[in-house]
Formats: structure tokens, C-alpha cells, sequence
């Protein structure tokens, strides 16, 4: 019981500290308006384009959403020090993480539904596959926060983060099949889209989304997706052992 009870103060802790501030909840509600307008202009389509760009928004919006905040926010009570009274809980290591993650994997499920509220009102969404896209939106969510806990433990410095995280985001936007297939990446890069899990989050939503049928199954998706959350947790806790437990 006295885990549950540290782990709801610590989420709520965080939540208020850094989640539900005005700057992250207006990030939220102009990243994907940008990028509806963005891709809407580039296209030529107008608003004919959006439900093609959906899955890319939402993707996009749970792996910024998700490891802009976690992987700075984690480095920041590190480096001044918050962290280290957190790890003097009598609380397993392993709940303690959950808290500080369960807050941006919370964040991220939230930023996934605003392209859903501002589509509503411009184009037809009645072929969505709910049942599909919400376990997605979750492990998408949970994947992306994992990943930044992950860059969070592995450096030492809040720009160090910012860098790092960068050096997986960015690549996953083009490798990860979000706005153009798998297929049409040149074939010496396609095992590197297969190294990211963001690549099985996009071809989830393209299933729950557009219903279209690709060369993976909703099966492949989640299982993989579940295995990098199960390997990207156990390697930040590695990290903590090894790194911040002296």
C-alpha cells in the first residue's frame, strides 16, 4: 500500500510541477495545428489530405509530447539533486521510475487525441478503428516515454538531453514509415526503420486510421512495440544501477 500511496504523490507531484503548465498544454494544441497546416499547404489537397496525415500527427505528437518533458525534467532533479531523495523512498526502484514515466506516458496519450478534436470539425473520421488505435496511442505513448526515460538516465547534462533525443527523433520522422511507406526508403535503410519502434506505432495507426493493409500485422505491431517498452525500461534501470546508485 505505502507504494501506491508514493507512487500517486509522485505522479501527482510531477504532474503539477511539470505537465500541466501553460506552455506544455499550448504546445499541445498548436504542435499538431502546425503540422495539419503544414502538410495541408504542402500537398495541395487542403483538408482532402488530413486523414492521410493523421497517423504521422499523432505519432509525432506523442514522441515530442513525450520526450521533450521526461527526458528533461528527469536530468534537471538529477542534477539538482530532488532525485536522489526520491531514491531514499522505501519504494522499489522499479515503482519509482513507473511514477516519474506515468505522467508523460499520461501527457502523450492526451497530445495523441488533439489532431483527433481539431480533424473532427474538417474532414470525416467515421472509418477510424477505435478498438485498434487506442492500444496503439497507448504503447506509442509508452514506448516514446520509455525511450526518453531512457536518454534521461544515459547522460548527464539538460542539453545533453536535448541532443540526444534529437539524435532519435529526428531520424524516426523519415525512417518510420509515418508520411510515406516503408518501401520507398532506399533498401540499405529500411533495417534501420526496423530498429525503431515508432515504425510499428505508424504501421498500427495506419491500420486503425486509414484501414489500410501493410506488409505487418496488428500482431507484429504490438508485440514488438510492447518488447522495446519491456527492453528500453530495463535498460534505464540498468543505467540508474549503474550510473546514479553509487
Amino acid at each position: 500500500m505505502s507504494g501506491w500511496i508514493a507512487f500517486w504523490n509522485i505522479l501527482l507531484k510531477d504532474m503539477r510541477s511539470y505537465y500541466i503548465k501553460p506552455p506544455n498544454i499550448s504546445w499541445g494544441l498548436l504542435f499538431p495545428m502546425v503540422w495539419i497546416a503544414m502538410f495541408s499547404i504542402r500537398s495541395g489537397l487542403g483538408m482532402d489530405s488530413l486523414p492521410a496525415l493523421l497517423p504521422g500527427l499523432v505519432a509525432l505528437s506523442i514522441l515530442f509530447g513525450t520526450t521533450s518533458v521526461l527526458s528533461v525534467t528527469v536530468t534537471f532533479e538529477k542534477k539538482g539533486r530532488s532525485f536522489e531523495r526520491l531514491l531514499l523512498a522505501p519504494i522499489s526502484l522499479e515503482v519509482l521510475m513507473l511514477a516519474k514515466t506515468a505522467g508523460a506516458i499520461f501527457f502523450g496519450v492526451i497530445n495523441a487525441f488533439v489532431p483527433f478534436v481539431i480533424a473532427y470539425f474538417l474532414t470525416d473520421l467515421s472509418g477510424i478503428h477505435w478498438a485498434t488505435l487506442i492500444p496503439a496511442v497507448i504503447l506509442i505513448a509508452v514506448s516514446s516515454t520509455f525511450l526518453g526515460l531512457f536518454i534521461a538516465v544515459s547522460v548527464q547534462e539538460v542539453f545533453e538531453a536535448q541532443t540526444f533525443s534529437n539524435f532519435f527523433r529526428f531520424p524516426m520522422i523519415f525512417l518510420c514509415g509515418l508520411f510515406f511507406p516503408i518501401e520507398q526508403i532506399p533498401i540499405w535503410l529500411r533495417p534501420l526503420s526496423y530498429l525503431l519502434p515508432l515504425t510499428y506505432g505508424a504501421d498500427a495507426l495506419h491500420h486503425a486510421i486509414l484501414c489500410r493493409q501493410t506488409h505487418m500485422t496488428l500482431a507484429v505491431d504490438f508485440g514488438l512495440l510492447t518488447m522495446f517498452c519491456i527492453l528500453l525500461f530495463a535498460a534505464s534501470l540498468h543505467n540508474v544501477r549503474q550510473k546514479w546508485i553509487v
